[in-house]
C-alpha cells in the first residue's frame, strides 16, 4: 500500500484532500497554523485553501459545511438539516447496549467515581470507547480528577438512575449473590458503592 505523499505546493491537486482528511477525525476546530506546520506549507496558502474548500460545499448544497470557528476549522452539519439528524442521534440512543457497554456501565455504578484505567483494569481490556459511547448516551459523566494521577473520574447520572427506576444508587441490587462462591472477597479501601 502506497503513502500519499504531503503536497509540495499550496496548488498541489492533493492539498484539498490532505485537509479534508484531517478535518474528518478532528473532534475541536483546528487552527491553521497547526495544518500548515502538519502539511509543511504556509499558513496563508492552507487558509486560502480552507475558505476555497468551504465556498465549494456552499455552493454545491452538500449536507455538512466547513467552518472556520474558536480560532479553527471544523465540519458542521448544516442548519438546515438539524431534523434529520437529530431523529438520527436520538434514534440512536434508544439502540440497546452492548455487552461490553452493560460491563463498563456496572464497573462504573458499583466503583463510582473511577478512573477509565480502573474499569480496563477490573474489566481486563481498554474501555477508553466505550465510556465515550456510555458519556454521549448521558448514563456517565465526568466527576473530577483523582488527586493521586490526575485521571479523569467517571460517575452514574440521573438519566442512568431514572432509565433503571431507581432513585438513588442505594437501590442497585448487592453484587454478593451474582458472585460466584470460589471468590474470595477481599476489600478494597475507599472503592465501594457510592451514595446518591
Amino acid at each position: 500500500m502506497s503513502e500519499e505523499p504531503l503536497p509540495d505546493t499550496a496548488d498541489a491537486p492533493g492539498l484539498r484532500s490532505h485537509l479534508e482528511a484531517i478535518l474528518l477525525v478532528a473532534d475541536e476546530p483546528v487552527p491553521e497554523i497547526v495544518l500548515a506546520q502538519v502539511l509543511e506549507l504556509p499558513r496563508e496558502d492552507v487558509g486560502a485553501a480552507l475558505r476555497d474548500l468551504a465556498a465549494s460545499y456552499t455552493e454545491q448544497s452538500r449536507g455538512f459545511d466547513l467552518r472556520e470557528v474558536a480560532g479553527g476549522w471544523r465540519y458542521y452539519t448544516r442548519p438546515e438539516y438539524a431534523p434529520a439528524v437529530e431523529r438520527f442521534v436520538r434514534d440512536g440512543q434508544e439502540v440497546r447496549l452492548t455487552q461490553a457497554a452493560l460491563e463498563t456501565l456496572a464497573v462504573v455504578a458499583y466503583r463510582q467515581p473511577v478512573g477509565r484505567a480502573q474499569v480496563s483494569a477490573v474489566r481486563g481490556v481498554n474501555c477508553d470507547g466505550v465510556i465515550r459511547t456510555l458519556t454521549l448516551r448521558g448514563l456517565v459523566e465526568e466527576a473530577g480528577t483523582d488527586q493521586e494521577t490526575g485521571a479523569i473520574l467517571f460517575r452514574t447520572t440521573s438519566y442512568f438512575l431514572e432509565r433503571l427506576g431507581l432513585a438513588s444508587l442505594d437501590q442497585l441490587p448487592e453484587l454478593a449473590p451474582f458472585l460466584p462462591d470460589h471468590i474470595d472477597e477481599e476489600p478494597d479501601p475507599g472503592h465501594g458503592r457510592a451514595g446518591a
